[in-house]
């Protein structure tokens, strides 16, 4: 980083991360009167899988709360929490009605409008200018390569590059949020080519730790030369190679995996509604257009399936949360959205859809107000001094020499990608991934160091191996079949596994069962 021009940076609160979640976070922050920064690693409005879609938000009436949320409770297996999920639907029902003024919410044929389903592109560039005129400072395409801390352990900031002006960038706080969305593994699932786990690494780097992280075997469908958005798989069948209809649960495509052995499988959508055909176009604009450059009609035609990996995203993992503002372990470090768990709402099950976009809404909510609150308490501390965290890719153990990034990817890819390793697993298979993503991880711990730009791929390739190394060490200690994670070799659910498991470490991984914290969240 020394050929570049630095640029020095002061704020109460730094967010990292520029989807839903981040400018959530960052509206928190300014409206509890904190000066804040926000750095991202695309463009703050464009970024992470939201801006892609149509996101629906868990919309529910004060008089059905209570059954929706113990319908979500017993599908979490345990893992979830009945006043979290409370919290997270109270304050999405109040929040989304103030944000009329950024965004034209539809109406329906009744006059009502229509909060829950929102337009993923306008709601992402209306973030962006509720940002902006809170007066938060924004740093596009400017991402986070190490964290700093104090000697207390204590969050003094984050360093990083700028991309376009080839500049690097330290911004000194007195607390912070991570909202850098989960890890897709660079499967292809659309919009997710950002999310790399970055912010797992620099979170577990300065003690952190990570929950649910055996809950990152979720595959969405899509058409096999391209990912979309799932909306429209709601109303498919599906086809064997041989023509016969399978049996396909969208939470659980196992019995497509299974076909998907003996030769392509199709979907057919010849039952979609006709109202539905018209808005896509509005909805999910980005879906209809890898059908068109193919010259197939969707609800005309049946085409071949794919099953892409979504890891964190529609998974349940992320950094585990100690208090009611999404505060992790690290003192001054907070998580949202996808980057922190979600087990609290969605347990064993995915959140995906529209929990998970609720979730990102409030957690964003509460870790901004929460990391102000803390700003306040500490003060910057611009003056104190820090140290820097980042390894891998940055500080080589060993001699530092060439290494063949791509390849160490690919490797990684190929223990946690198929579905016969982790969608189906097992004891044995993932003892035999781990021993192969350790060497991975050996490899670029020991040898690999970016400078300048080539940092940022040298981090992102280490975060998204460590990612699918807590994945992996995460479902082999659990020993049990329980939600998304199935066990060929443990195929029922053990008692004595009942609580939530954390993993962290980096050379040395470890898991253990959470402890009772002994808090409640208590207000909103």
């Amino acid at each position: 980083m020394e050929q570049l021009e630095p640029l020095d940076l002061e704020a109460d609160v730094l967010v990292i991360g520029g989807g839903m979640a981040a400018c959530w976070a960052a509206l928190g922050a300014a409206r509890a009167g904190a000066q804040v920064v926000l750095v991202d690693k695309g463009y703050v409005g464009t970024s992470g899988v939201t801006a892609t879609g149509g996101p629906g938000h868990w919309w529910v009436a004060p008089e059905a709360r209570a059954e929706a949320i113990e319908k979500r409770f017993l599908m979490g297996c345990g893992l979830a929490d009945r006043t979290w999920m409370e919290r997270i639907i109270d304050t999405t029902w109040r929040t989304l009605p103030t944000f009329a003024n950024y965004y034209r919410f539809d109406v329906n044929d009744k006059g009502e409008t229509v909060y829950p389903a929102l337009r993923g592109p306008e709601y992402l560039r209306a973030l962006r200018r509720a940002v902006l005129d809170a007066g938060v400072t924004l740093l596009d395409h400017s991402p986070a390569l190490e964290l700093l801390v104090h000697h207390d352990g204590s969050i003094a900031g984050a360093r990083g590059v700028r991309r376009q002006k080839k500049q690097g960038w330290t911004a000194r706080a007195g607390a912070g949020v991570l909202a850098t969305g989960g890890c897709a593994f660079l499967s292809g699932l659309m919009g997710s080519n950002t999310n790399t786990g970055d912010g797992y690494l620099m979170a577990v780097e300065a003690g952190a730790e990570l929950s649910g992280m055996e809950f990152s075997n979720h595959y969405s469908v899509s058409p096999r030369w391209n990912s979309t958005r799932v909306l429209i798989y709601a109303w498919a069948r599906y086809y064997d190679v041989h023509g016969n209809e399978l049996d396909v649960m969208p939470s659980k495509p196992h019995v497509m995996a299974r076909a998907m052995r003996e030769g392509p499988v199709y979907a057919d959508l010849g039952d979609a509604p006709a109202r539905l055909r018209e808005l896509l176009p509005q909805i999910q604009p980005a879906t209809p257009i890898p059908f068109v450059r193919k010259g197939v009609d969707p609800f005309r035609d049946r085409f071949e399936v794919k099953l892409f990996a979504e890891g964190t995203i529609r998974g349940t993992g992320g950094l585990r949360i100690v208090d009611d503002q999404c505060q992790t372990s690290v003192p001054g470090l907070f998580a949202a959205g996808d980057a922190a768990t979600r087990e609290l709402i969605a347990g064993a099950t995915s959140g995906g859809g529209s929990p998970n976009s609720a979730w990102a809404l409030t957690s964003g909510l509460f870790s901004g107000s929460g990391a102000a609150r803390v700003a306040r308490e500490r003060g910057r501390r611009a003056a104190a001094p820090f140290v820097a965290l980042g390894g891998a890719g940055l500080a080589p153990t060993s001699a530092v020499r060439e290494v063949d990034r791509g390849a160490l990817v690919r490797a990684a890819q190929d223990e946690i990608l198929p579905l016969d390793k982790n969608l189906f697993r097992s004891g044995d298979a993932l003892a035999a991934s781990l021993d192969k993503l350790d060497a991975v991880w050996r490899e670029l711990r020991q040898h690999d160091r970016g400078e300048g730009l080539d940092a940022v791929a040298a981090r992102e390739t280490a975060a998204l191996v460590a990612t699918a190394r807590w994945c992996y060490r995460a479902a082999f200690d659990r020993n049990e079949t329980r939600g998304m994670h199935e066990r060929s070799d443990t195929p029922v659910a053990r008692t004595e596994l009942a609580p939530r498991q954390l993993v962290g470490g980096l050379d040395a991984l470890w898991t253990r069962p959470e402890a009772h914290i002994g808090w409640s969240p208590s207000h909103a």
